[in-house]
C-alpha cells in the first residue's frame, strides 16, 4: 500500500461513509450509531444523517419505525441510536455521580409505576409523583420527574420505548450481565467509534476514546490502555506532520474511492464534518455550530448545513420549509461566489429537491412533532 496523501484521506473519508443508500436497518448497521439532536432545521440531526445514507429515507421515518428496529436510545460518545448488541457492551453503568439513597427511593417508586402501566410518558410520571421543578443544565427550569426519567435511562433500569412528537417514553429495560471481558468490550466500543469516523487523526482518536466516559463510565481507568491497543493493531500512516488511523482491511489510497458530481447538504453532526479539527485539515477553513450562539455573533447562521460539492465543501445552507410545501434555501460560499459551473448549479437544484422531497410526510402520514 503506498503512503496516503490528505487528498487521499479525504477521498476515502467520503467514500466509506457517504456510502450508497441502502435500507434503513443495514445503513444504521453500518454506520454503527447515529447521533440524535432536538433541533430541527428543517429536520433533526438524525434525519439529516440518514437522508443521505438510507433509499428514499423521509424526515420521521427513524422515529417511526425505531420499536420495530431492535434499537436504542443511549449514550455512548454522544447521544444517539444504536443497535442493542453495541448498547449492551456499555451496561450495566457505573455512573460517576453516586445517587443518595433518597433518590434511589424515588426511582423505585417510579420503577413500580412503568411495570404497571408498560410504557410511561413524562407527563404521566409527573402528574403521579408530583416531583416539582429542577434547575437544569441551560439555567432554566424543568420537571424534576423528566430529569429523574433520564437518570433512570442512564442507569439501564429504563429504555425509550418510543417517541411521540419527539417526547421520548420510557419501559423498564431488562437487565443483564456486565462483559465477561471488559478489556475485549472496550476495544470493541473503540473500534465502532473509529469505523463510525475514520479516518481520524491521532489526536482525534484520542479524544474520541476519552468520550467513551458518557457510554461507559465505569471503565473510565481502561482507556489509557485501550487507546494504546487501537493504535498497536490498526493501520496508520504520518501525512503532513499528522498521524492517521483508519479500520483493517481499508486502503485510503485506493483509486477507486471515486468523487460523485454531486451536491449534499449535511446535518451539523454527520460524520463526515464531526471532527472540525479533520474539517480544517480536509477543506482548509472552520466550520462552527452556532445554534447555541447569540444571533449577533452568529456568522453562518442558526443551523447551517456544511455544502458539499464533488469533494469540498465549498460552503453553507440554511434551509426553511415556508407554507409547509416550499423549501426556502439561504445559501453562502467561502469564496463568496458559488461555482460557475453549469454541472453545480444542476446538482444544487437536484439536491435542493430532494431536500424538498425529504421533508414531506409520507402519503396518510402528519409531518414529525416538534422537537
Amino acid at each position: 500500500m503506498k503512503p496516503p496523501t490528505l487528498d487521499d484521506l479525504r477521498r476515502h473519508a467520503l467514500a466509506r461513509s457517504l456510502f450508497a443508500p441502502t435500507t434503513l436497518p443495514r445503513a444504521i448497521e453500518r454506520l454503527g450509531f447515529v447521533q440524535a439532536d432536538p433541533i430541527r432545521a428543517p429536520a433533526r440531526a438524525q434525519d439529516l444523517t440518514l437522508r443521505h445514507r438510507v433509499r428514499n429515507y423521509r424526515a420521521g421515518d427513524l422515529e417511526r419505525r425505531y420499536a420495530a428496529l431492535g434499537l436504542e436510545e443511549d449514550y455512548f460518545v454522544n447521544y444517539g441510536f444504536l443497535p442493542r448488541t453495541t448498547q449492551a457492551l456499555m451496561h450495566p453503568r457505573e455512573p460517576r455521580t453516586a445517587w443518595p439513597k433518597s433518590r434511589w427511593a424515588q426511582a423505585a417508586a417510579v420503577l413500580d409505576f412503568v411495570r404497571e402501566r408498560g410504557v410511561v410518558h413524562p407527563r404521566e410520571v409527573d402528574a403521579r409523583f408530583a416531583h416539582g421543578k429542577v434547575k437544569n443544565w441551560f439555567g432554566g427550569s424543568s420537571n424534576a420527574s423528566t430529569q429523574l426519567l433520564d437518570g433512570m435511562h442512564y442507569r439501564g433500569l429504563l429504555r425509550v420505548a418510543r417517541r411521540e412528537g419527539g417526547v421520548r417514553l420510557y419501559a423498564e429495560r431488562e437487565s443483564h450481565a456486565p462483559a465477561a471481558d471488559a478489556a475485549a468490550a472496550l476495544d470493541t466500543l473503540v473500534d465502532l467509534v473509529l469505523c463510525k469516523y475514520a479516518p481520524l487523526p491521532e489526536r482525534t482518536l484520542s479524544e474520541l476514546v476519552h468520550h467513551l466516559r458518557y457510554g461507559a463510565p465505569q471503565w473510565a481507568d481502561g482507556r489509557r490502555d485501550a487507546l494504546a491497543r487501537a493504535k498497536q493493531r490498526l493501520p496508520s500512516a504520518q501525512v503532513e506532520g499528522v498521524r492517521w488511523y483508519w479500520p483493517a482491511g481499508e486502503n485510503p489510497a485506493s483509486l477507486r474511492h471515486a468523487v460523485p458530481e454531486r451536491v449534499r447538504l449535511l446535518a451539523p453532526f454527520d460524520p463526515v464534518v464531526w471532527d472540525r479539527r479533520r474539517f480544517e485539515a480536509f477543506w482548509g477553513w472552520a466550520y462552527r455550530f452556532e445554534a447555541y450562539t447569540p444571533a449577533p455573533q452568529r456568522v453562518r447562521g442558526y443551523y447551517a448545513l456544511p455544502l458539499l460539492w464533488r469533494d469540498q465543501v465549498i460552503g453553507w445552507g440554511n434551509l426553511a420549509l415556508v407554507a409547509g410545501s416550499r423549501l426556502q434555501a439561504e445559501l453562502g460560499y467561502v469564496t463568496g461566489q458559488p461555482p460557475r459551473e453549469r454541472a453545480f448549479r444542476s446538482a444544487l437544484d437536484d439536491e435542493l429537491a430532494q431536500v424538498e422531497t425529504f421533508l414531506q410526510p409520507r402519503p396518510g402520514r402528519s409531518a414529525p412533532g416538534p422537537a
